[in-house]
C-alpha cells in the first residue's frame, strides 16, 4: 500500500484513500465547509493519507441529506474548498471531492425528487418523480458543481452512485419505473451526468464514480446489472471505480450485508476484472495486514479506510509502520516515528 499510484495526472504518493463521510457539520446550513471540515481534513493530510475525497457534496439546496451537509450550488461557495484543498497539498496529500444529489433521500428537503414517487419508507418523505425537463436540468446542475470544484483547484472528481441516492435511484430497476428515456435506458441519467462532468475537466483529471455492486432490498439487482452499468459509465468517461454495496432502501431477506474486514472487497475484484480499469475497495478495512493484502493481491488498486481513520486521523503513518513500510512523516512528528529499515 506504500506504492506510488498513478492515472493520467493524479499521482498519489501511496495507495491509502480517506473516503468521503459527512460530518454534517455545516453551521449555517448554507453548505459551506467550515472550520471544522479545515481542520478535519487537513489533519488526515498530516497523518499521510494519498489521497482524500471530500464527503457528500451536494448540486442544490434540496439535494442535501440534511441541511447540515456540503453544497457547491453557487460560485460563492468555491473560497472555502480551495483553502482547504491548497493546505492538504502542503503535506503532499491529494485531494478529490465526491459531487451528489440525495434523490429521495434528502430528509429535509421539503419535497424530495427521485426518478419516480417510489419512496424509500419509514419515516422518509414522499418524493416527486422529476419531470423528463427537470431530469435534464440536474443533469446541467452536476456539470456545474463539477465546473465549481475544478475551479477551487480538487485533484480528482468522485460522482455518486451509490448508497441509494439519486443517480443509483435511476439505475435501479426496483426504484426506476419512468417510461420516459431515463426509464427505458436505466443509464442514461448517469451518462449524461458523465459526459457532461468531463466537458468542464481538465483531460488529464481522472473521474470516479461510486457504485454499489449490488442492492439489499428484496428484488434488488445484483452484480450482473451492476457491471453492466458499469460498462456503460466506464464507455462514457468514468477512469476509476470505488466499488461499494446497498444503501438503497430497507435491507431485505434475499440479501445480507457483509459485517466482517473486507466484506465488499470481492466485489471490487469482479468488477475490475470486468471492466478492466482502476478500481478502490472499501468496507471494515481497518487492519493495515488486511490493506496491504488486498493491494498487493492485486483485488484493488486502491483501499479505502473510513471509520478507522475517522478513530485515527494519522491510520496512514500507523499502518505504513506496522507493516514495514514507513513513508516520512511531517519533520515536526519524525521524532516519534523511528525509521523502518
Amino acid at each position: 500500500m506504500s506504492t506510488p499510484f498513478t492515472y493520467k495526472d493524479l499521482i498519489l504518493k501511496n495507495r491509502i484513500v480517506m473516503p468521503p463521510m459527512c460530518q454534517y457539520s455545516v453551521e449555517a446550513k448554507d453548505g459551506v465547509p467550515n472550520d471544522w471540515h479545515f481542520v478535519h481534513y487537513v489533519s488526515r493530510a498530516v497523518g499521510g493519507t494519498g489521497l482524500i475525497i471530500m464527503e457528500m457534496t451536494d448540486v442544490e439546496p434540496d439535494g442535501r441529506i440534511t441541511d447540515y451537509d456540503l453544497g457547491l450550488w453557487s460560485d460563492d461557495q468555491i473560497p472555502a474548498y480551495k483553502r482547504i484543498i491548497d493546505e492538504v497539498h502542503k503535506y503532499g496529500t491529494k485531494i478529490g471531492i465526491q459531487i451528489a444529489h440525495a434523490g429521495r433521500k434528502a430528509e429535509d428537503a421539503a419535497t424530495p425528487v427521485g426518478p419516480s414517487d417510489i419512496g424509500v419508507g419509514g419515516e422518509y418523505k414522499q418524493p416527486k418523480a422529476l419531470t423528463t425537463a427537470e431530469v435534464k436540468d440536474m443533469v446541467h446542475k452536476f456539470r456545474e458543481s463539477v465546473r465549481r470544484a475544478v475551479e477551487a483547484g480538487f485533484d480528482t472528481i468522485e460522482l455518486h452512485g451509490a448508497h441509494g441516492y439519486l443517480i443509483h435511484q435511476f439505475h435501479s430497476p426496483g426504484i426506476n419505473n419512468r417510461e420516459d428515456e431515463y426509464g427505458q435506458d436505466l443509464a442514461l441519467f448517469g451518462v449524461e451526468i458523465i459526459k457532461a462532468a468531463k466537458e468542464v475537466m481538465p483531460q488529464g483529471m481522472p473521474l470516479i464514480m461510486r457504485v454499489s455492486a449490488v442492492e439489499y432490498m428484496d428484488g434488488g439487482y445484483d452484480l450482473d446489472h451492476a457491471i453492466e452499468i458499469s460498462k456503460r459509465y466506464r464507455d462514457a468517461g468514468v477512469d476509476i471505480f470505488d466499488i461499494s454495496t446497498g444503501g438503497e432502501g430497507p435491507i431485505g431477506t434475499q440479501r445480507q450485508p457483509g459485517n466482517y474486514p473486507g466484506f465488499q472487497v470481492p466485489f471490487a475484484r469482479k468488477i475490475k476484472e470486468a471492466l478492466g480499469v482502476p478500481v478502490m475497495a472499501v468496507g471494515i478495512l481497518d487492519d493495515p495486514q488486511l490493506v496491504e493484502a488486498v493491494i498487493a493481491n492485486e483485488d484493488a488498486d486502491l483501499a479505502a479506510v473510513g471509520r478507522a481513520m475517522l478513530k485515527d486521523p494519522y491510520w496512514a503513518l500507523h499502518a505504513l509502520e506496522a507493516v514495514q513500510q514507513l513513508q516520512a512523516p511531517p519533520v515536526a512528528y519524525e521524532r516519534a516515528f523511528p525509521r523502518v529499515k
